[in-house]
């Protein structure tokens, strides 16, 4: 989907809850504060739940109506909006403590090379959250994208993954009031001596 087509969605009605999915609280909220990022932000859930937390974070999507949703929120003061494509905006390499990706889809070479990308954007010890479909999801769970060609898998990651320190990389089960959804999580640290694409 075009910038445009989340537009109309996002001008339509809310997209998502208020909350933070539970696995991003989960494995995020124990973490010290420090700076973020939140690509594909959307309304900007993640961004308003990290700033709540005391994070520095920066919200960026490529649709003006979905981060125009977030500035409505409590707390939006705390959060940096910025509309960009995530596929051309980049942080300064070394830089943060966190990058979330939640729920992009996109075709694999391109969503591998964002992510391996995003990791030289972060400090030595920075986390990467990626979570999102299955590509499982669409013969056995519940709802979601249905084109195998943009969802997550285990041995899709696995080129990110080789430049981190894992903690997980693997499927998960989300309940939903349909059934059981299914997506794939990758959380790792950026290790030391790691060489990352800079573009």
């Amino acid at each position: 989907m075009q910038a445009q087509d989340w537009d109309a969605r996002y001008a339509e009605q809310r997209q998502w809850s208020a909350e933070p999915n539970a696995l991003v609280a989960e494995l995020v909220g124990v973490l010290p504060p420090g700076t973020a990022v939140d690509l594909a932000a959307g309304e900007g859930r993640h961004a308003l739940w990290l700033a709540g937390r005391g994070w520095r974070v920066t919200a960026v999507d490529f649709s003006a109506t979905g981060l125009a949703r977030g500035r409505e929120r409590p707390g939006a003061e705390r959060v940096t909006w910025v509309t960009a494509d995530v596929l051309t905006w980049a942080a300064p390499p070394d830089s943060l403590d966190l990058v979330l990706v939640a729920y992009l889809h996109l075709p694999e070479e391109e969503a591998v090379s964002l992510l391996r990308r995003a990791v030289g954007w972060l400090r030595l010890g920075g986390r990467l959250l990626v979570l999102g479909h299955d590509v499982d999801n669409v013969a056995h769970g519940v709802g979601g994208p249905q084109d195998p060609a943009i969802l997550h898998s285990v041995s899709r990651l696995a080129p990110v993954a080789e430049l981190l320190d894992v903690e997980r990389l693997e499927q998960v089960h989300r309940e939903v009031p349909a059934g059981t959804a299914l997506d794939t999580l990758l959380w790792g640290r950026r290790r030391a001596r790691t060489v990352v694409p800079r573009r």
